[in-house]
């Protein structure tokens, strides 16, 4: 059955910088499952009115529809079991679910304070004006006050990495000896700045920068040959 993807896309339809997307990318690359990328924006809900709710990822695989990047790389784990798994059993899954869970509200408010304003550049006319207004309105400021201390505020955020490095002293991966679904969660997160950003997150020597390079290799380098800003 054919596969198709819904992700957050820039003006470019070629820059895609959804971290959940990323994620899902490659949790499809990992299973080895091919799909179609159909770019969407901020402001298209009609293109994906269908899925019964209003953002990205959305995978269409057959006649099944899955929103939200978690409940999709559950559903490539169900529908796919003869292939790689993403988990490596129900405890991997659980444990997965807490890196889910850190990604999301340890890194992400760091990454957003840092390059906010740098995603409006790579945006539509029509998707910076949705774009300026909500944030603006969550953050409560205008989005170039958000980032005026980020030279601060990033050194803060790589404190909050340390139980990654500290993982690092003893393994490749998150997931072990081989990249598994937990790599994917936090390589989608640093995704995300890297495709709209070049604002430097990461030192050079840091022990997390070396694993994000081999994780842009994976797959043929199928994160580290995207169209970034």
């Amino acid at each position: 059955m054919a596969i198709t993807l819904y992700e957050l896309a820039g003006a470019d339809p070629a820059l895609r910088f959804s971290p959940y997307c990323w994620r899902t990318r490659l949790a499809l690359a990992h299973k080895g499952l091919a799909f179609e990328a159909v770019p969407w924006r901020f402001t298209e809900n009609a293109a994906i009115a269908f899925s019964g709710q209003a953002k990205v990822p959305v995978l269409v695989d057959g006649e099944t529809v899955v929103s939200d990047s978690w409940a999709i790389a559950q559903h490539l784990e169900r529908a796919y079991p003869d292939r790689p798994s993403l988990f490596g059993g129900a405890s991997g899954m659980a444990h997965a679910r807490f890196i889910n869970a850190w990604a999301d509200s340890a890194l992400h408010p760091g990454i957003a304070r840092c390059v906010v304003r740098d995603i409006l550049d790579v945006l539509r006319p029509q998707d910076q004006a949705y774009f300026r207004h909500s944030r603006e309105k969550a953050f409560g400021m205008p989005l170039e006050a958000v980032v005026a201390d980020r030279a601060t505020t990033v050194e803060a955020w790589r404190m909050v990495l340390a139980p990654l490095r500290l993982i690092l002293r003893h393994q490749d991966w998150i997931g072990g000896e081989a990249p598994d679904y937990t790599d994917y969660i936090v390589l989608g997160s640093l995704q995300w700045p890297r495709c709209v950003s070049r604002f430097t997150l990461l030192e050079a020597d840091d022990p997390v920068a070396a694993w994000q390079r081999r994780g842009l290799a994976l797959f043929d380098g199928l994160a580290g040959r995207a169209p970034t800003a």
